[in-house]
């Protein structure tokens, strides 16, 4: 298409120049070899040089004694006619020609205006990107799915069963119909999948299309809309136009808020284009001309902006949720990844699972190709767990950054930092066990300690949610301890931000405050205003708001106070954990719990054992001396 382009530009540039060439000076084609100038002429005839002329308007033509033809213009002289007489020189006169244009004068006076029509269609035509010529701007941009190119079928689909039958009935009635309109049942109408990014609607969409032997047309929700209004409205007809001759069909339309959001809540007065666009499509799913035999499948992540209309009985019949996906789920879906790459068979996919909590379909294949090019960058020919392991830390925790320069100190001060949520983490009961523990720079964190939670939670207790605000403030009281309060940093800002967060999530949403009891004090409501999301501050009283701040204060403070307890307690198990990372920088969880119960350390190190009869040796060999504030 960019040679295209290219070659187009080439053309109207050359036929420009050639143009301007051969309009700047009309006379160009003229032979001036033979003009002379009427003085010379005069001087001929008086000389009795000129032999013969004709006279035609104000144009003369002759011929000379010695042969020579020549051209000249002349004013209204009267007396030229007896000047030529006088001298014998023989006259002939013929009244001007009144010719027709030829074609190609036409045409060549025609041409610019041509060119510049011609210049207008191809712009307009890039603008719009219509198909069927200049102007086919009305035209649908659907396109049928070619089944034999990229099938994808239900066997590459894992981890959102449910939404997987809802769509397979879908694909059932299509293929024998009468199964069902024996007992009475109706082909429905529109079927709209709901999820999260990367959860795999458009994904589903595809293994429709490879599982149904009907026509399947694909198209955007932006392919809508256009600068003319009534654009979309067109090429929405024909698309449903195509979908009658082929029927029965599928007609999947991808991120349908970009034309389905709601009516009434733009500056166009309901007469915009987008809205439409969206009016006629609510009249081809369900109007007077129903469209029998066409199925419309949509998909959006923003259920909650579109028309009331458009999710009515009778337009999308049914939703179907594709919810993120839980441990078995993931399994699967790893399991479909895997296909395309070589890897060790000792890999148990159940624990990476395990280990991806919250992940996305699109998640899961991102870390197993990071895991491929991990293997790649390392020249190996076979994925190992290693290398899933460092991309599940890549894409969790982000990239490494060995690179940054830190101080011998700030090396210490993270290691006792993260030590401080380490220990804390171990001696709460209602805690996920330590999956890692690093103080390598990644992201914008120094260092952190990663929790890995046994299943999938749905919800959490109030008793996981305070031990978690206890290791959130594990990092900071870990400081205290051993720097003192002078020394301490603000490496613990995103711990107190989430602590401070969960806290008043608990008080506010969650009702887990005794003094204020379940009820849910909103911070601010949310409402649609000129197609904008507003917050509208929801009131409270300032006793309310007072006992709020007290609420939250009181549980952060109790977090910070179980912490310090146990470190107090624990204060061997700081100085042997934060040693320990000051010298492998990553430890895992099972190593850590080897190293605080069982005094084990990794790869058998007995050189980093710490005395217990000397409570300043593991101090003493970093160059610290510990400070207790009480």
């Amino acid at each position: 298409m960019n040679l295209k382009n290219l070659a187009m530009w080439g053309v109207i540039v050359f036929l420009t120049i050639g143009l301007y060439n051969m309009f700047k000076n009309p006379q160009s084609s003229i032979n001036k070899k033979d003009t002379i100038i009427f003085s010379e002429f005069l001087s001929e005839v008086d000389n009795g040089r000129v032999v013969e002329v004709q006279i035609q308007g104000n144009n003369i033509h002759g011929i000379l004694s010695n042969g020579s033809r020549f051209s000249t213009y002349s004013p209204n002289d009267p007396n030229l006619i007896e000047k030529l007489t006088n001298k014998g020189v023989s006259i002939s006169a013929a009244p001007l020609e009144e010719k027709m244009p030829s074609l190609f004068g036409v045409l060549l006076s025609w041409f610019p205006m041509l060119l510049l029509i011609a210049v207008w269609i191809f712009f307009m035509r890039q603008m719009q990107g219509g198909k069927g010529g200049a102007m086919g701007f009305g035209r649908s941009k659907a396109k049928m799915m070619n089944e034999l190119k990229g099938k994808v079928t239900f066997n590459d689909v894992a981890g959102i069963e449910e939404a997987k039958e809802e769509v397979e009935e879908v694909v059932e009635f299509l293929k024998d119909p009468k199964k069902f309109s024996r007992l009475g049942g109706k082909i429905p109408r529109g079927c709209l999948l709901v999820g999260a990014p990367g959860t795999g609607k458009t994904l589903l969409a595809r293994a429709i299309a490879g599982e149904a032997d009907v026509p399947f047309f694909t198209i955007s929700g932006s392919d809508f809309v256009e600068m003319f209004v009534g654009v979309g409205a067109s090429r929405v007809r024909d698309m449903f136009e195509q979908g009658k001759k082929h029927s029965p069909c599928i007609i999947f339309i991808d991120e349908i808020d970009a034309v389905g959001r709601s009516r009434g809540a733009g500056l166009g007065g309901g007469n915009d284009e987008r809205e439409q666009t969206l009016n006629q499509l609510l009249v081809e799913m369900d109007g007077f001309d129903t469209n029998e035999g066409v199925i419309i499948i949509a998909a959006t992540n923003r259920p909650d902006v579109l028309d009331p209309a458009l999710l009515r009985p009778g337009r999308f019949d049914r939703q179907v949720v594709v919810s993120l996906p839980d441990i078995l789920g993931r399994e699967k879906i790893l399991k479909v990844h895997v296909k395309k790459i070589s890897m060790t068979p000792d890999i148990n996919l159940r624990i990476v699972a395990r280990g991806t909590p919250g992940f996305s379909g699109a998640d899961l294949a991102n870390l197993v190709n990071e895991a491929a090019l991990l293997a790649a960058r390392k020249n190996k020919r076979i994925v190992t767990y290693t290398e899933f392991e460092e991309a599940k830390d890549k894409v969790m925790m982000g990239a490494e950054r060995r690179s940054m320069v830190m101080t011998e100190e700030e090396k210490k001060l993270t290691a006792y930092h993260e030590a401080g949520h380490a220990i804390v983490t171990i001696n709460e009961k209602a805690a996920h066990p330590i999956h890692k523990a690093t103080i390598i720079p990644r992201g914008r964190a120094l260092g952190m300690v990663m929790q890995l939670p046994e299943r999938d939670e749905l919800s959490q207790t109030r008793e996981q949610l305070h031990a978690q605000m206890a290791i959130a403030m594990g990092g900071r009281v870990a400081e205290e301890i051993i720097f003192g309060e002078d020394k301490v940093t603000t490496g613990a800002s995103s711990d107190i931000e989430q602590a401070t967060k969960r806290a008043r999530a608990m008080v506010m949403k969650a009702g887990l405050s005794k003094e204020l009891g379940p009820v849910a004090y909103g911070e601010n409501e949310e409402e649609v205003f000129l197609g904008r999301s507003v917050a509208r501050q929801q009131h409270m009283s300032e006793e309310t708001s007072r006992k709020v701040d007290l609420e939250i204060r009181k549980i952060v403070d109790k977090g910070y106070d179980r912490a310090k307890k146990v470190l107090t307690e624990k204060l061997d198990d700081l100085h042997k954990l934060a040693k320990a990372l000051l010298t492998y920088e990553t430890l895992t969880g099972e190593e850590i719990e080897n190293l605080v119960n069982k005094n084990v350390y990794p790869a058998n190190k007995e050189d980093l054992k710490v005395e217990d009869e000397d409570q300043g040796s593991a101090l003493g060999s970093i160059g610290l001396k510990p400070k207790i504030v009480h």
